[in-house]
């Protein structure tokens, strides 16, 4: 399937819009991840509990300000969880495997940074799929 200019813009404007919810909501993970750091948590510990907080932060932002939502509240709370708990799962993989780098180890924050966007595509489609039901502009 061939986009049209039109449809390319509305993608990218979309895409840019998510993309500024993300970093909002990767800030809520990144303040929480430095406070649970400074609580003597291991640097995977503290990665698998602060990506929850910015994931619910980020459906606020995705509900209010980038998706129309063509399924009933619930369902899209729960497969969106469900896209999430897909990312959280790719995100502590990485980050796990990242920690074993002794560069990347010692710089983890640029770590974080790496794995956000690595799954950052993946969270987009999924979540705009959940949200609308399509992955491209169809109209």
């Amino acid at each position: 399937m061939k986009l049209s200019l039109s449809q390319l813009k509305k993608l990218f404007i979309l895409k840019a819009k998510y993309a500024t919810a993300s970093a909002t909501a990767t800030a809520v993970d990144y303040i929480l991840y430095f406070i649970l750091l400074q609580f003597g948590l291991q640097k995977t510990l503290a990665n698998f509990i602060s990506y929850p907080f910015g994931v619910v932060f980020n459906f606020m932002l995705q509900k209010k300000y980038i998706f129309s939502m063509k399924r009933g509240l619930r369902k899209t709370f729960v497969l969106a969880m469900l896209v999430s708990a897909g990312g959280w799962a790719m995100n502590a993989t990485i980050f796990s495997f990242f920690m074993k780098i002794p560069f990347l180890n010692e710089y983890h924050w640029f770590a974080k940074i790496l794995v956000n966007a690595i799954i950052f595509f993946y969270n987009f489609y999924g979540k705009r799929y959940v949200f609308e039901k399509r992955f491209i502009e169809t109209d």
